[in-house]
């Protein structure tokens, strides 16, 4: 895929022109990516304060019933999102859905930890940890590009 820009001052937003010779799955890839909007910051709640925390600052995002928390090296704070809703806004390419309850950023990913079972613990930089369902165990192994054993 070949990527040209021009700079053109008059303008007053920009404009993304696609030529393709026909529409693929990656090209629909990239323009929901382009027409996503994405969050500059995420408010949560501790107690009576509210915080004001950018996505890089978030280890990962859990669902308890009817409450998402979002962990950051400071601890939990509760946010008012859902978790479909954190999907869709959040960056693609740096928050992941890991399972039905938890979404991670995988650029707070430490190491993991395969189970015999087929799923996967993610160990985090805070020292956190939370399990990979096997039906997300494959997202995870595209995105961060790893490759089966044979």
């Amino acid at each position: 895929m070949k990527v040209k820009i021009e700079i053109d001052p008059s303008l007053t937003e920009p404009i993304v022109v696609i030529n393709t010779p026909e529409l693929t799955p990656d090209i629909n890839e990239l323009i929901q990516f382009i027409q996503k909007e994405q969050t500059p910051f995420i408010v949560g709640k501790n107690g009576d304060m509210q915080h004001i925390l950018q996505p890089k600052e978030i280890h990962y995002f859990v669902a308890e019933g009817d409450v998402v928390k979002a962990m950051t090296v400071s601890g939990f704070v509760q946010v008012k999102e859902k978790l479909y809703e954190l999907e869709n806004t959040l960056p693609s390419q740096q928050f992941i859905r890991i399972s039905k309850s938890v979404i991670a950023n995988i650029y707070e990913m430490n190491k993991f930890e395969a189970s015999f079972n087929g799923t996967l613990c993610v160990h985090f930089k805070s020292g956190a940890k939370e399990y990979v369902s096997r039906s997300y165990v494959g997202a995870i192994k595209k995105l961060l590009k790893m490759k089966r054993r044979d």
